[in-house]
């Protein structure tokens, strides 16, 4: 047991350092994690026998779950719905078209029954979430057009549509397995729809209703939910990933209580330069969420062990005519059946971006994982699937992983304005730290004097003076002058249900139109906090005049329900 525990130590160790080389030489992590596999398998220097396809299916099975959910759970729905037809067909109907021309190719050129190409296009179909995002995520290819939310969202949901139609393709090929084709595509899609929805919109629900009350456990509650979305629709037929990966997006997207980061300010520069906190383009904070660190420690193992053990299970000695078909096939996929899918399903995308969607179109764990279930379930073939498909992968990460960034750039696709990290949900932006800007008129009694020697509100820092075109970051001895904007961060009001807020419209034909706010004649129990105008958010004075076309924000009490 003891030697076991230093062998897994020595390997996750191993990995850990070639996720940090693999930036280094510009080839991805996931498959540096298959050559230690090999390394340390049959054919390697180790020599660890291991033929275990069931245990390796078990293992592969319950670790692209968690990974499904993490994709899922890290997709931004905001960022994605524009996008989200375009990636839908994609991850459908371009999968099976994918699949079929693929099919045509095995069947008609490499000679292979028409089930077992089926089998094998089926297989291969889907492109591999763990891999895209990883490429994304290590290189920040920060992307033009909205092309990394359309290729996160299409490579983390056609799976479930791969593995639909490898069970269709299994059943086509086992003998006294007279279930109808269409059953098995009703119960696979609406039972795995069904039960994403009700699991994840559950889950979500309880998580914002009941505190845990050791830090974490949210989190794995999460992942218990993530288990119980695959299994229930699973016991009946349905489709399991799908499942899977709708209450990721679903519990995701919701604003629960460990989705919220702790970091904020809106002082980009300063923050960026100086702290080195990451902030949108809105001057507000981007940071990881507590669910997101778990969630994403979790996924690294899961993708360890995945690529590991698949390295392990694999026997290069033996791929001699496994890499003869390998070639052709990964040749098909790439340059035909690949590129004719995104053609037909891509939409009017210009031709660059259309080239850049077909060569992202990487394999990888998920569709040797599926290989590895026909293995397991005594599927009745001539060649060698997983060798096939082992190999298929490899070559894509290689190659088309390792070009993904050289071609982004020939393509003229990297937005230098943009940011990778907001497609994902791994940074939440949050105002625990809320600026207000004092403007100091001449005669204020801040005027002339040093910082040390005002009383600042309780819990408030002095961060930055704006004093004409110049920016100052104030020291004790920074004397404050007439016409200066002192920059304050103040503690956040933590809202209870007493207070709420209502935005009211202005249009040609409100009482408020061109009025001066200290003109108004205004209930005492309500208050204007705020006047939206545009971009622009104004706090308002007893000068400021409500022009149309402004939405003013006031307290939420019935005199403003009337006024509105």
């Amino acid at each position: 047991m003891t030697g076991f525990i230093l062998f897994v130590a020595v390997v996750l160790i191993l990995c850990v350092f070639s996720d940090r080389l693999s930036g280094k030489i510009g080839v991805p992590a996931l498959l540096i994690f298959i050559g230690i596999g090999i390394f340390f398998g049959s054919d390697g220097p180790i020599r660890i026998p291991f033929e275990n396809y069931e245990f390796a299916s078990y293992v592969c099975e319950t670790a692209l779950i968690v990974i499904m959910f993490t994709g899922g759970f890290s997709m931004s729905w905001k960022s994605a719905k524009p996008v989200m037809i375009k990636a839908g067909l994609l991850s459908t109907l371009g999968v099976a078209v994918t699949a079929g021309v693929t099919c045509a190719f095995c069947h008609f050129v490499l000679k292979f029954g028409f089930a077992e190409s089926l089998l094998l296009g089926s297989v291969i179909s889907s492109t591999d979430a763990a891999s895209v995002f990883s490429v994304f995520r290590s290189k920040k290819l920060n992307l033009k057009n909205g092309l990394a939310p359309l290729l996160e969202a299409e490579s983390g949901s056609n799976d479930p549509f791969s593995y639909m139609l490898t069970i269709i393709s299994m059943s086509l090929l086992s003998e006294g397995n007279n279930t109808p084709i269409a059953l098995l595509i009703f119960e696979q899609l609406v039972f795995g729809a069904v039960f994403g929805l009700i699991v994840g919109l559950s889950c979500a629900y309880i998580s914002k209703r009941v505190k845990t009350q050791t830090a974490g456990f949210e989190c794995i509650m999460f992942l218990a939910f993530a288990l119980l979305a695959y299994g229930l629709p699973t016991l009946l037929g349905g489709n399991g990933y799908l499942s899977v990966y709708i209450s990721g997006i679903i519990i995701g997207n919701a604003r629960t209580p460990a989705q919220i980061c702790h970091i904020g300010s809106p002082l980009k520069k300063f923050f960026n330069n100086t702290l080195g906190i990451t902030l949108n383009d809105k001057g507000k904070p981007i940071a990881p969420s507590d669910a997101v660190v778990f969630l994403n420690g979790i996924t690294g193992i899961c993708q360890i062990a995945v690529f590991f053990l698949l390295g392990l299970l694999s026997t290069p000695s033996k791929f001699g005519e496994s890499i003869l078909l390998a070639v052709p096939i990964y040749l098909c996929l790439t340059l035909l059946s690949r590129p004719i899918a995104v053609a037909i399903f891509g939409g009017k995308s210009p031709l660059p971006d259309r080239l850049f969607i077909s060569l992202a179109g990487l394999r990888g764990a998920s569709s040797i994982v599926f290989a590895i279930l026909a293995v397991v379930s005594g599927t009745p073939v001539e060649h060698n699937t997983f060798n096939i498909v082992f190999c298929v992968c490899l070559l894509s990460m290689l190659v088309q992983g390792s070009l993904l960034p050289m071609a982004a750039r020939k393509l003229k696709l990297i937005d230098d304005n943009s940011d990778v990290l907001k497609t994902f949900n791994d940074y939440r932006e949050d105002d625990l730290m809320t600026m207000m800007r004092m403007f100091i008129p001449e005669k204020h009694s801040w005027e002339g004097k040093r910082l040390s020697e005002i009383t600042l509100p309780t819990g408030s820092l002095a961060v930055m003076i704006r004093r004409g075109k110049e920016t100052i970051i104030p020291r004790g001895d920074t004397v404050i002058e007439a016409n200066d904007s002192v920059i304050l961060s103040v503690p956040p009001y933590k809202s209870d249900k007493s207070l709420k807020l209502r935005e009211i419209p202005i249009n040609s034909r409100h009482i408020w139109l061109n009025a001066q706010i200290r003109d108004l004649k205004l209930p005492k129990r309500l208050l204007i906090v705020m006047i939206k105008r545009g971009d622009e958010s104004i706090i308002p004075s007893g000068a400021t005049t409500i022009l149309n076309g402004d939405i003013v924000v006031v307290t939420d009490t019935e005199e403003a329900t009337q006024m509105a």
